[in-house]
C-alpha cells in the first residue's frame, strides 16, 4: 500500500493525535450509522401509516385499516430502540467531543433543546395512536398520526440544523479565542440547513418506503399475492417513487452550494486534482499517490453538473493546502456509490410506473419482487454513503474553518472500551430487533390479531380483534 493511501485510511498512524481522537471518530460512525436508519423511520413511516388509516377510514378498506395497525406496533419496537440509540448519542457528544461541546454548546444548545421536545411529544402521540384503537372515534384517532409525523420531522430538521452548522457555520463569531455573539436562532433557520434536511427527508423516505415495499416482495416471493400483500407493497412503494424522483433535483440544487461553501469537500466528489475549465465528470477512480488512476472522464460534464455551467471549473485540490484537505478516496467512494444508486432507484422507479401505466403489472413477474427486495437495502446504503461523504468530506474540520477535529476531541484512551461497550449494545439491540419483529409477523400470519403494543394495557373489551377491519389477512 503506498504512503498516500495509509495516511487517508490510518492517519493516526503517520502524525500526532489525541488518543481519544480515533475511537471517538469510530464510535461516532458506528452510533450514527445505527441511529440515522431508525431515524429515519421516525420520519418517514408516520406519514405512510396515515395514508393507510386514511384509506381504511374514508374509503372503507379494512385491508388499509389492517396494516396501518400492523406497522404502527413496528414503528413502536423501533422508536423504542431508537430512543436508546439516541440517547447514547446525546452522551457521544458531550464526553467524545469536550472541544466542540464547550466553547460551541451555547451555539448547539436550542436545536438539541427542541429535539428532546419533539422526541416526547412523538413518543406521547404515539402511544396515544397505538392505544387508541377500538377506544377513539375513527377521524379523531386518525388526526393522532398528524402530530406525531410534525414532530419527527421537526426533530430531524434540529439535528441537522446542528450537522448544517457544523458544514456552513453561522450565528456566531470567534473573537479571541472566544465564541460570542451568538445567535441559535440563526443555526436554527440556516438556509443551508434546510437545503440539507430536503435532502436527508426525502432519503428517509426512500429508505423506509422501499424497505417496508421490500418486505412485502418478499411475501409475495414466497407465494403470499393476497391484497393485503399488494396494498402492503403498493402504499410505501408510491412514497418512495415519489422521493427517488425528486432526490437527485435536490441533491443537485444542494451541491451548488457545496462550491462556494467548502470547495475541498466538492474536490474530493469529483476527484478534481487539478482546476480545469470545463472541468470533467470523473466516474469512478481512486487517489494514488497523487495521480487518478481507473476512472472513466467525461469531458465538460463536471462543470455542468457541479457548477450548473458550461464553463465554470471544479477547484481543484492543487489550490488546497494539504492540511485542509479531506480523505479525497473515501469521500469520492462514498460520493459516487450515492449519486450511483440513487440513479439507479430513480430509473427503476420510472420503468416500473411507466411500464404499469402502459396497462403491465410487473408485480406478476419475479424479477421484479426480486428488484424490490433489494431496492431497500440499496436505499440504506445509499443513504450511508451520503453521510459518509458529508462527515469525511468535511474532514479535517469539526466546525468548518473554526475547529479542527483533533482539537475537538479529547485526550481519554480509555474510550476504546466505550466504542466496544457500544458496538455490544448496538448488536444486541439489532438481534433483539429482528427476533421481535419476525415474531409478531410468525403470529400475524398465524393470525393472532390483537397482539399486545409496548408496554400497553390489556386489550379493552370494547377494542382490539373484535372490530371487522381488524381481522386482516395474513401478514409477510
Amino acid at each position: 500500500m503506498s504512503l498516500s493511501l495509509l495516511q487517508e485510511v490510518l492517519p493516526h498512524a503517520v502524525g500526532l493525535e489525541p488518543e481519544g481522537l480515533l475511537p471517538a471518530r469510530q464510535q461516532m460512525a458506528l452510533s450514527l450509522g445505527w441511529h440515522i436508519i431508525l431515524a429515519s423511520f421516525g420520519v418517514a413511516f408516520p406519514a405512510i401509516i396515515w395514508a393507510a388509516h386514511w384509506r381504511g377510514v374514508y374509503r372503507g378498506d379494512d385491508v388499509a385499516l389492517n396494516l396501518a395497525r400492523r406497522w404502527a406496533k413496528v414503528s413502536a419496537v423501533l422508536f423504542a430502540i431508537g430512543a436508546v440509540s439516541g440517547t447514547v448519542l446525546s452522551f457521544e457528544m458531550g464526553l467524545l467531543w469536550p472541544g466542540l461541546m464547550g466553547p460551541y454548546g451555547d451555539v448547539l444548545g436550542l436545536p438539541f433543546a427542541f429535539e428532546g421536545l419533539s422526541f416526547f411529544v412523538e413518543a406521547i402521540f404515539l402511544g396515544m395512536y397505538l392505544y387508541g384503537w377500538g377506544r377513539v372515534p375513527p377521524k379523531r384517532h386518525l388526526l393522532m398520526l398528524v402530530p406525531m409525523a410534525i414532530a419527527g420531522v421537526v426533530g430531524s430538521y434540529c439535528v441537522i440544523s446542528v450537522n448544517a452548522r457544523m458544514n456552513m457555520p453561522v450565528g456566531f463569531r470567534v473573537e479571541d479565542g472566544q465564541v460570542v455573539d451568538v445567535d441559535p436562532w440563526a443555526v436554527l433557520f440556516n438556509p443551508g440547513a434546510i437545503l440539507q434536511f430536503a435532502h436527508m427527508w426525502v432519503a428517509a423516505y426512500m429508505v423506509v418506503g422501499f424497505t417496508v415495499a421490500g418486505v412485502y416482495a418478499a411475501g409475495m416471493l414466497r407465494g403470499r399475492r393476497d391484497r393485503h400483500h399488494r396494498l402492503g407493497f403498493t402504499i410505501p412503494f408510491v412514497f418512495a417513487s415519489a422521493a427517488a424522483v425528486v432526490q437527485p433535483f435536490l441533491g443537485h440544487v444542494l451541491g451548488l452550494r457545496i462550491a462556494e461553501a467548502q470547495p475541498a469537500k466538492l474536490a474530493a466528489f469529483e476527484l478534481a486534482t487539478e482546476t480545469e475549465s470545463p472541468s470533467p465528470l470523473r466516474l469512478g477512480g481512486l487517489l494514488i499517490d497523487g495521480e487518478v488512476r481507473y476512472s472513466l472522464d467525461i469531458p465538460g460534464l463536471g462543470s455542468i453538473i457541479a457548477r450548473n455551467s458550461f464553463t465554470k471549473p471544479v477547484q481543484g485540490l492543487e489550490t488546497i493546502a494539504p492540511a485542509d484537505r479531506p480523505p479525497v478516496n473515501i469521500t469520492h467512494v462514498a460520493f459516487q456509490s450515492m449519486v450511483g444508486i440513487g440513479t439507479l432507484l430513480f430509473v427503476a422507479v420510472l420503468v416500473y410506473w411507466f411500464v404499469r401505466w402502459r396497462g403491465r403489472d410487473l408485480l406478476d413477474h419475479r424479477w421484479t419482487l426480486r428488484a424490490a427486495v433489494a431496492a431497500g437495502p440499496l436505499a440504506v446504503v445509499a443513504m450511508e454513503a451520503g453521510w459518509i461523504a458529508t462527515e469525511v468530506g468535511r474532514q479535517p474540520w469539526v466546525v468548518y474553518g473554526y475547529l479542527r477535529t483533533p482539537d475537538a476531541a479529547g485526550d481519554n484512551p480509555q474510550i476504546w472500551i466505550l466504542l466496544v461497550a457500544t458496538a455490544v449494545l448496538y448488536t444486541g439491540l439489532t438481534v433483539g430487533a429482528v427476533v421481535v419483529l419476525r415474531s409478531m409477523a410468525r403470529r400475524w400470519r398465524a393470525g393472532e390479531e390483537d397482539l399486545p403494543s409496548p408496554y400497553g394495557p390489556e386489550s379493552a373489551a370494547a377494542g382490539g380483534a373484535s372490530r371487522p377491519h381488524d381481522r386482516g389477512p395474513e401478514a409477510s
